[in-house]
């Protein structure tokens, strides 16, 4: 497929997660799930989610792109990897996952993930990023962040949907994608 004709899902999530842990598992089948249905997906390529996310990825075929950065001295991305783009800071990466995103899954996290999920929002809110391009959330982890910011900003919760599975989050990325919508 080349690659202006792929279609890119940049999934953030937190690289604390480990095998065992609920959302490695999600992170895992989200991977296996947005593969199965013609997307590629990028994320950064490290550990955590990135990792479970990149090897349900892998194992059903799939390629998976990694937005390494070389501040973090975390060493080469994870052997699911299948294209590397490596960064020299944490603005560039951020910056290149977003440009790279046909939409975004963003699943728990840390503040790291929370900026992710802020920027790729805010990018949505001030007309940056297509209106087409889905942000979704799975579960229940930013309910509260998504009811303060209904309360606060209204029109902001027009760029977000919230799913509780990672097979209502690739749906919602397949009927973007097909469907326009």
């Amino acid at each position: 497929m080349a690659k202006k004709d792929r279609k890119v899902v940049t999934v953030f999530g937190t690289s604390k997660a480990g095998e065992g842990d609920a959302v490695f598992g999600v992170a895992e089948s989200l991977g296996r799930l947005l593969t199965e249905n013609g997307f590629v997906i990028a994320n950064g390529g490290y550990g955590g989610t990135m990792l479970a996310g990149a090897k349900g990825a892998s194992e059903a075929g799939g390629c998976v792109i990694g937005v390494t950065c070389t501040a973090f001295k975390r060493g080469q991305a994870n052997e699911y990897v299948t294209e590397e783009i490596p960064t020299n800071c944490l603005s560039e990466r951020l910056a290149k996952l977003i440009e790279l995103g046909d939409g975004y899954i963003v699943l728990p996290g840390g503040t790291g993930t929370l900026l992710e999920l802020a920027d790729v929002w805010e990018h949505k809110n001030k007309g940056f990023a297509n209106a087409d391009k889905p942000i979704i959330l799975v579960g229940v982890f930013w309910e509260p962040l998504a009811t303060i910011m209904a309360e606060a900003d209204p029109g902001s919760m027009s760029h977000i949907d919230c799913v509780a599975t990672a097979e209502q989050a690739c749906w919602r990325c397949y009927r973007v994608r097909f469907w326009n919508r």
